[in-house]
């Protein structure tokens, strides 16, 4: 029992570097910018310089993104929520807000082993599937 935990331990350990190996330098570089960091975009009016929020972008202690808010005029537009594996380090879930803060859209996905997008299940509000998006790869040699 004790072997199959140090198995399964080292896998963890193997499968968290490849995950970061992945990310290009530039990449691991911008996260580490953005840890615990909140991004908000300000509108101006030319004329009167009245001003207003238009984004908000919330970054988690790894530099993921795990909320996005979108404002209009009247308050809240929409918001999205990111839920991260902790092993590959890649977006499992996305739940979709409208303007009164109600769930819209659920989506969950699938990754390949090379770090592509798989499949993006969207599911209603009440939890039921409403489609299921398949994503293929092509590369040509021309």
């Amino acid at each position: 029992m004790k072997r199959m935990i140090n198995v399964v331990i080292c896998v963890m350990i193997a499968m968290t570097g490849m995950a970061q190996s992945l990310l290009t330098p530039e990449q691991l570089a911008r996260r580490e910018k953005r840890k615990n960091l909140t991004v908000k975009e300000w509108n101006t009016d030319a004329q009167n310089k009245a001003r207003w929020l238009d984004h908000v972008k919330v970054y988690d202690s790894q530099g993921r993104c795990i909320e996005e808010i979108e404002y209009a005029s009247y308050g809240q537009k929409s918001r999205v929520t990111s839920t991260y594996d902790d092993v590959t380090g890649k977006v499992v879930e996305e739940v979709e807000y409208n303007d009164r803060n109600r769930v819209v859209r659920v989506r969950k996905y699938e990754w390949n082993a090379d770090g592509t997008k798989a499949k993006q299940y969207n599911y209603l509000p009440n939890g039921k599937l409403y489609s299921i998006k398949v994503f293929e790869y092509i590369f040509s040699d021309k």
